[in-house]
């Protein structure tokens, strides 16, 4: 039991490590999504720490791209409003 408590902590201080380092909101979405996903896929093949970290760290990455992507791609098709960066269906701060 103690060991999922480990693996469930470090998989949420990754995320969140890696969502602070993110830019734009489809960004932090993306990273945050993958690195858990990643975190349950490589739990699911590895079934010991050090898989459930690496795949929470690829999934993370592969989800920071897209997202990145994603931000691009809107920024790109001038679907930014006010001259904020965040896109009309985004979070409101």
């Amino acid at each position: 039991m103690k060991t999922r408590l480990w693996i469930s902590a470090a998989t949420v201080a990754g995320v969140m490590t890696l969502a602070g380092c993110a830019a734009g909101p489809n960004e932090q979405i993306g990273t945050g999504v993958g690195a858990v996903g990643g975190a349950v896929v490589g739990n699911a093949i590895g079934g010991n720490t050090a898989s459930t970290v690496g795949g929470a760290a690829i999934g993370g990455l592969i989800g920071n791209q897209v997202g990145r992507r994603s931000d691009q791609r809107n920024y790109d098709n001038q679907q930014y409003n006010d001259n904020r960066y965040y896109p009309s269906n985004g979070p409101r701060y």
